[in-house]
């Protein structure tokens, strides 16, 4: 089931809705969204929740051993068995055909490549899952002693899928003591609309257009062509994973949930480095805090951590090399501008940076999305007007200039959305102080989202398979 279907909107979620606020107390509640988040899991591959329920088991159980034997050699091996139970599922799971793959490459062997299905959102729950475990160790938090609370944290359908990455520690307290207000209630419906909007108006309309032009061969595609199909699917993406966010975020709150952001504007960034302080946030700091300050050989190691963290977020994203040079690709930037250093890259003229760092992003995108390197190599040579020379492709082609010219108020719309423009007209509204220009902006603010819903509504009416992006992770 996803979020973006008439069966989860009106149907699942009422249910879900009806049951939970009929009940009396937390404990009760808590009941209800456990049912209801394992039904959501089962509801396409029923099989998998036993993976689910194995994961939550385990890991739940070494937490206790390990709070149990904290200041002792015994508290780091079940850290270790807790940790390496995870990462062997996900490597069973998500990488053993690419093992085996660059196996049969590197060696010349012919060993048969297995077609393991992947569970959905493993990535997800199994680095929900770690960053407990470490928390636990480095007792940041304290393990909890009840496994169907703990499930309810490792399987809480709002962000099971894919995410946001919530720590354990965001909502502990939440866990026994919440209380959904009508404040929050609203807010919640309110943001949840907004990111289901962003799915169905407007990155379904972009992805058209991106499968248009890259949803082929693109040998000879044109300069222009390839340069504006990217920066279409830069957007597409942000929209498309930031959607998912808001109504995983928008959902949560409704429940008394406050997850963390996970999208802060990324395209208004100057740096690469400030582009991964706005993009995916829970990835990027679980990155930043279980593993680039961990100590390898005694020590942190400045270099080899920055090369680990960018391999592994590569890595993390998909069996495949282009999500690995993606990772790395990135890593190079940051690490560039980290020998630049901050005080001369903020002397450095606005509009160049800016330029420059959008046209670093809209690259990678680019790098992103083709799992297959005979075209990511393509992709390259148009984009770079080589292929103008080497294949004679054009600068650019009519096709390109029709989509460009049907689509324009499309891709403009996203463009200033993708801004924090929204962000301070709702500012704007909230603070200026007068009680009348408050209920007015609240009540434009209700009416614009309620026809957000019926928009979406009737979009989504035909489209029964309408899976986010970020489920393949």
């Amino acid at each position: 089931m996803v979020f973006s279907s008439l069966y989860f909107i009106y149907l699942f979620l009422a249910v879900v809705f009806f049951a939970y606020f009929t009940r009396k107390n937390v404990a009760q509640k808590n009941i209800v969204l456990i049912i209801s988040s394992l039904v959501f899991y089962a509801w396409g591959e029923p099989v998998w929740i036993i993976m689910l329920i194995f994961s939550a088991l385990s890991n739940w159980y070494f937490a206790l051993k390990i709070g149990e034997n904290i200041g002792k050699s015994k508290a780091k091996l079940f850290a270790a068995a807790a940790i390496g139970i995870d990462i062997l599922l996900l490597v069973i799971f998500k990488y053993t055909g690419f093992i085996i793959e660059n196996h049969n490459l590197l060696f010349h062997a012919d060993l048969s490549v297995p077609k393991i299905k992947m569970p959905i959102g493993i990535s997800f729950f199994t680095f929900q899952a770690i960053s407990y475990i470490m928390d636990v160790y480095w007792e940041t938090v304290k393990p909890q002693r009840k496994f169907r609370k703990f499930l309810l944290y490792l399987s809480l359908f709002p962000q099971l899928v894919a995410g946001p990455i919530v720590r354990y520690s965001v909502i502990e307290q939440e866990i026994d003591h919440r209380k959904a207000s009508a404040a929050d209630i609203n807010a919640g419906i309110k943001r949840a609309i907004i990111g289901l909007s962003k799915k169905a108006i407007v990155a379904n309309s972009l992805y058209a257009i991106v499968e248009q032009f890259f949803g082929t061969d693109i040998t000879n595609l044109s300069f222009f062509g390839t340069w504006y199909t990217v920066i279409v699917y830069s957007l597409y993406v942000y929209f498309d994973f930031s959607g998912y966010s808001d109504i995983a975020i928008g959902l949560g709150r409704m429940f008394g949930f406050h997850f963390d952001e996970n999208f802060n504007y990324p395209f208004i960034c100057k740096t690469i480095s400030e582009f991964w302080q706005r993009w995916h946030i829970s990835l990027g700091s679980f990155f930043r805090d279980y593993l680039f300050y961990m100590p390898i050989f005694g020590r942190p190691r400045k270099y080899l951590n920055l090369f680990l963290v960018w391999f592994c977020t590569g890595l993390w994203h998909g069996a495949s090399w282009n999500f690995i040079f993606w990772g790395l690709y990135f890593g190079l930037f940051i690490l560039l501008e980290t020998k630049i250093g901050k005080k001369r890259l903020k002397k450095w003229n606005k509009v160049w940076t800016h330029i420059y760092s959008k046209l670093i992003i809209i690259i990678g995108f680019g790098i992103f999305y083709f799992t297959d390197l005979g075209q990511l190599g393509r992709f390259f040579a148009n984009i770079s007007g080589v292929s103008m020379i080497t294949n004679g492709n054009q600068l650019w082609d009519i096709l390109t200039w029709n989509s460009m010219l049907n689509n324009l108020f499309l891709i403009i719309f996203a463009i200033i959305v993708s801004m924090p423009v929204l962000q301070k007209i709702k500012y704007f509204f909230n603070e200026w102080g007068n009680n009348t220009v408050y209920m007015v902006g609240n009540l434009t603010g209700t009416a614009i989202c309620c026809a957000l819903l019926v928009i979406s509504s009737i979009l989504l009416v035909d489209n029964t398979n309408n899976p986010f992006l970020y489920f393949r992770f």
